[in-house]
């Protein structure tokens, strides 16, 4: 609702919605949607070594990999961005600064949120030194039709999915990585 709110109060052009297959998780709808900043993202967790930015649907499965990063040591930020474009580059500089990885999570296609953001950072110096970024995001491949959750197990957007590329950047060996796996389905 406060999207759409948002939405309704804007008349500088045009905006999309993308409203996804499935239902959605882990908040209350209120009665009243309040209005948003547009191009504004926002901490939803805070950590110090782990930058996690969502664009959609993929915020809860960002925080179930961050619960299980947690539980191997690996303090986990998740920040939701919200709005694809603009973007909100002042949370984007401050994941990049502040913290060792970060990975953009979307349930879009190449070229799409996550090549954004790599842009920003790439033309700002941030890929320069020793921050380590990803991109996750719907493969370049065909993918079986099934559930919502098999699909974007499939794809490597599901928390064990999330979780196993922070512990790639980090140089983790595959037992590590295993590990991880088997935490998420714990």
């Amino acid at each position: 609702k406060h999207m759409v709110r948002t939405a309704a109060a804007y008349d500088d052009g045009p905006i999309a919605f993308r409203y996804p297959r499935g239902e959605g998780v882990g908040i209350e709808m209120p009665e009243r949607g309040k209005l948003l900043e547009i191009g504004k993202g926002r901490i939803v967790r805070e950590g110090t070594r782990i930058a996690l930015l969502s664009l959609g649907t993929r915020l809860a499965d960002c925080l179930l990999a961050a619960e299980d990063l947690e539980a191997a040591g690996l303090s986990t930020t998740v920040a939701d961005a919200r709005f694809a474009k603009p973007l909100d580059t002042e949370l984007i500089t401050q994941l990049a600064r502040d913290h060792a990885v970060l990975v953009t999570v979307e349930e879009g296609s190449i070229g799409g949120f996550g090549s954004h953001v790599a842009q920003f950072l790439a033309s700002n110096g941030m890929l320069d030194g020793k921050l380590k970024f990803r991109s996750l995001f719907m493969p370049d491949r065909y993918i079986e039709q099934a559930s919502p959750s098999v699909m974007l197990a499939d794809a490597g957007l599901d928390a064990r999915g999330i979780a196993a590329t922070v512990m790639q950047a980090l140089g983790s060996d595959e037992a590590a990585i295993h590990a991880m796996a088997n935490l998420s389905k714990a």
